[in-house]
């Protein structure tokens, strides 16, 4: 499970973070132990060995969940952030897990 934070820098980007790339900064980050589980939890009963899950992070530091999407992009994120990414989808894929 690789995660990274989309940090906001501008009005316009903090309502919809794709309406102002250029204020975006990334990083890594840690998923909570419930959301890790919750996560695993639907994946398996969604049936998806991958997904990238949507979730708006509070002030108060709470996770909440948007979407799980079985096609998402990661390569944006990846380049952004070195998760690796591309490598663990290749290791599933190769019967690595």
């Amino acid at each position: 499970m690789f995660a990274a934070a989309i940090h906001a820098e501008s009005d316009a980007a903090h309502e919809d973070w794709r309406s102002d790339y250029g204020s975006l900064t990334y990083s890594r980050t840690s998923v909570p132990t419930p959301v890790a589980v919750g996560m695993r939890l639907l994946m398996r009963r969604l049936g998806l060995r991958y997904g990238a899950a949507d979730f708006v992070v509070g002030p108060s530091g709470g996770w909440t969940f948007l979407e799980v999407n079985p096609c998402g992009q990661w390569d944006w994120i990846q380049g952004a952030t070195d998760l690796p990414i591309a490598e663990a989808i290749a290791h599933d894929l190769e019967g690595a897990t």
